[in-house]
């Protein structure tokens, strides 16, 4: 039985089984998830004659929204009050693991995890295991050394692991899945986070400069206080900031916002700008159009926006909301790349991002 262990936001579950489901049968592999309720984890099992590795390696880990990682899976192994290692040895033996796929090994816990002595135990499990594993010619000899995949050990408690491996080029760069961040004490609200983990998740860290340097100009829809536009101006962009609520009064004295008290949907500058972005609270649908409408008007560039998902029908929300965007920048003839991801300073929205190519 093939199965791919998916991580996602605790209360996500579902949305991140449906949407691996249809992505995996849009390639030709079939299968079913089991959420596990609350706890971030979803087994997914295929049903055919494909691999877990089959398909992680046929669909970009990019191209999902509810799934912030995944690692195949080997087995469930039983871990004893003793000589965990030498249980983790066996296991992998028994498995006929092959010692040259990996030069290193991760120990996860569940994002739920409050355990402290779990915790630590992870963080000091790690050093004696990876040495017990390459002495018995499970991990490459050298930890530094090249390797398609790396070993995963997902500890949900002190007498089970999960093992599996993550493959190199198809995994997520952070944790878990998950970028944390440090919130400035300058950032007018934790709104900052968010468009600081969109940029971090979306655009590739070699080309930042060419994103969002150069001085260039920004909209922020729906500004109010300004944790957008705060990172907005930390990237030397000069912002007007859209709301008809009131501005950080720190911010507006950098002199690079213009405040326009005006509501953010109906607004529209009279020259394209580089960015807009939008964190409003409103019906998805609506912001899915607005983005459409700026894009596929040439208003900007590149735009970062939120969808607020409703409690019940997340994954078909987005789904409408995805058909809403694609159609309508196909129907204005432009070329495109579409990215979004439910990111971790996230809650019930997801975060898109939008770059006009031509």
């Amino acid at each position: 039985m093939q199965q791919i262990m998916l991580m996602c936001r605790p209360g996500f579950e579902t949305e991140a089984g449906q949407e691996l489901t249809d992505q995996a049968a849009a390639r030709g592999v079939f299968g079913y998830f089991q959420p596990s309720r609350d706890t971030g984890q979803v087994r997914f099992t295929l049903g055919g004659v494909e691999t877990a590795e089959d398909l992680m390696s046929r669909l970009p880990l990019a191209e999902l929204v509810f799934v912030r990682d995944w690692f195949a899976i080997v087995g469930d192994c039983e871990l004893p009050a003793k000589d965990r290692v030498g249980a983790m040895v066996s296991f992998l033996n028994d498995q006929d693991w092959r010692g040259d796929r990996c030069a290193r090994l991760e120990v996860r816990l569940p994002e739920t995890n409050q355990d402290k002595d779990l915790g630590n135990f992870a963080r000091k499990w790690v050093a004696p295991l990876s040495r017990g594993l390459r002495d018995a010619g499970l991990l490459k000899p050298d930890a530094g050394g090249r390797a398609t995949a790396r070993l995963e050990i997902l500890l949900n408690d002190f007498g089970t692991a999960v093992v599996g491996y993550s493959l190199t080029e198809n995994r997520s760069p952070f944790a878990d899945g998950i970028l944390r961040l440090r919130l400035s004490p300058a950032a007018p609200s934790r709104s900052a986070l968010k468009l600081e983990e969109a940029w971090k998740v979306f655009l590739p860290k070699e080309r930042w400069l060419d994103y969002l340097g150069g001085g260039k100009k920004a909209v922020d829809l729906g500004a109010a206080p300004g944790g957008w536009t705060w990172q907005l101006v930390q990237q030397g962009m000069m912002v007007t900031a859209v709301d008809n609520g009131p501005m950080s009064a720190e911010l507006m004295a950098t002199g690079h916002v213009e405040h326009v008290e005006a509501d953010g949907y109906n607004w529209r500058p009279k020259r394209a700008v580089d960015w807009m972005v939008c964190d409003i609270i409103d019906k998805p649908r609506r912001t899915a159009r607005l983005a459409v409408d700026w894009v596929g008007g040439k208003l900007c560039r590149y735009t970062v926006f939120n969808l607020k998902l409703p409690m019940k029908k997340r994954y078909e929300e987005w789904l409408a909301c995805r058909e809403i965007i694609t159609r309508g920048l196909d129907e204005a003839g432009l070329n495109y790349v579409l990215r979004a991801r439910h990111l971790y300073h996230d809650r019930e929205e997801i975060t898109c991002f939008i770059e006009r190519l031509d």
